[in-house]
């Protein structure tokens, strides 16, 4: 992601993101970079660390979606693979990151509601990705939800 691509998608965000998102934007930075160069997860921490405004950031939260979602990339792949409608390697790296974050999320963080790990996800989908890559993520991740989150995503749609 350029330098430019991330500030043309910091204004859009506006000033009012929290230090939870920040990380989210962050990381996905951090995986972006990771799936175009294959860097180790140390050598993108110390880079992105280094981004201005990193220090508004939740630190703690970054540092385990970065290191979580590489770590992990290919058992958090086989939670979205059967509900995107072509090969992972067609994805948008934009796409592919915020999948790969979503995912890591539904699976580690049971304390944020699933419709805020989809808000969040589509936010960041809309501001670094393409023109309509937030409504495919959108609906993968709704997928997803329904997985790894059954009794929590059976609720709400019933309400």
């Amino acid at each position: 992601m350029s330098d430019a691509a991330r500030g043309a998608g910091q204004a859009r965000a506006g000033g009012s993101r929290n230090a939870r998102r920040r990380a989210r934007e962050f990381a996905l930075q951090g995986l972006y970079e990771w799936l175009l160069s294959a860097e180790s997860a140390g050598v993108i921490e110390a880079h992105i660390t280094e981004s201005p405004g990193f220090g508004h950031a939740d630190r703690e939260h970054f540092r385990g979606m970065l290191h979580g979602a590489i770590g992990e990339a290919e058992g958090l792949r086989d939670a979205f693979r059967p509900y995107i409608d072509r090969g992972i390697e067609t994805l948008s790296p934009v796409e592919h990151a915020v999948l790969l974050l979503g995912a890591y999320e539904f699976t580690h963080h049971p304390e944020i509601p699933y419709r805020v790990v989809i808000n969040e996800a589509v936010e960041l989908a809309k501001t670094f990705g393409g023109t309509d890559g937030y409504k495919y993520v959108n609906g993968v991740l709704d997928r997803v939800a329904l997985r790894l989150r059954p009794l929590e995503a059976a609720r709400r749609q019933g309400s």
